[in-house]
């Protein structure tokens, strides 16, 4: 059964970006683009992460992809079933190391990953915090349009990232999606958004009020996700990498999700041109020659 990133539903609720396209061999979809002031179109991996049923299968879709776009781009699933030769015949233009992941084995005891710091905070958050699952996650919306304004104000987001009401709608009703909040005084201070596929599970978005970050809430709110998702079918999880584009092991996030995991997984960032001579016509057009970005003539679409 298809789930969290690799569900249809999950793709729809990025159209605000590109049209989803499904890859029917490997059941995985993108985004297909209409390059701007141009008439060709182009295609990249839904956000953050692409993820697929079938990676035996992705070479042929992306040939497939060939006859009609211009180039495509993705990030891959660092728990995705390939090595690091075969995504390069599958993307001949570019595959490089893009960030690392933090993961929890889940068959690990919590007492012996979780830092002492992180476990001192945990003390801490839930003296004046209680968390729980929420059952219908499709409740919360408005509570969570709410946090995620005070991370976006917080962090400055901007482009695919910054998602709308509309995205939040739809991703609350993915199959696989799990959340949880963290209550003061019977005020929702923090949340956590999730997505299991398969014996993964990934983070995919957590936000706080600012009393939230006051009361630590998102130190009880991992301990309590961890624990639940320790009992389930879940064997990882993926906490996400550090923020930037690279993620930096030594900036704060990276940090923080560091004392939560128990090793690293590798995500890479892949490029394919198909049509190397409209590639370079669009990119003349644009003069966007001098950038490592790919597509380079995309050169600062997100902010």
């Amino acid at each position: 059964m298809l789930m969290g990133y690799m569900h249809p539903a999950y793709a729809e609720s990025l159209e605000e970006f590109g049209t989803p396209r499904e890859l029917r061999r490997c059941r995985g979809w993108v985004l297909e683009r209409l390059v701007p002031s141009s008439r060709y179109r182009d295609a990249m991996g839904c956000y953050p992460l692409f993820a697929c049923q079938d990676w035996s299968q992705l070479h042929a879709d992306l040939d497939e992809l060939a006859g009609d776009l211009v180039s495509v781009s993705m990030v891959t699933d660092p728990f995705g079933e390939y090595d690091r030769g075969y995504l390069d015949q599958c993307f001949r233009d570019l595959v490089l190391p893009f960030k690392e992941h933090y993961v929890i084995d889940l068959s690990c005891s919590m007492n012996t990953f979780v830092s002492p710091h992180h476990r001192r905070y945990v003390a801490k958050g839930f003296r004046n915090l209680s968390v729980e699952r929420c059952e219908d996650p499709t409740l919360f919306i408005d509570e969570w349009i709410k946090l995620y304004a005070t991370l976006i104000e917080m962090r400055q987001i901007s482009g695919i990232a910054r998602f709308s009401r509309s995205a939040f709608a739809k991703q609350l009703r993915v199959p696989g999606i799990l959340a949880f909040r963290a209550v003061h005084k019977d005020t929702t201070v923090g949340m956590l958004l999730w997505y299991v596929q398969g014996e993964v599970c990934y983070y995919h978005l957590g936000a706080q009020s600012a009393l939230g970050y006051e009361l630590s809430a998102s130190f009880p709110l991992l301990w309590f996700s961890i624990e639940y998702l320790g009992n389930t079918m879940a064997r990882w999880i993926d906490l996400g990498a550090g923020s930037g584009i690279h993620g930096s092991p030594t900036d704060g996030l990276s940090q923080f999700k560091k004392g939560w995991s128990t090793e690293a997984k590798t995500a890479y960032f892949c490029g394919r041109i198909f049509d190397h001579a409209r590639y370079e016509e669009i990119v003349k057009a644009k003069a966007t020659y001098d950038t490592d970005y790919f597509p380079a003539y995309r050169r600062g679409e997100f902010g």
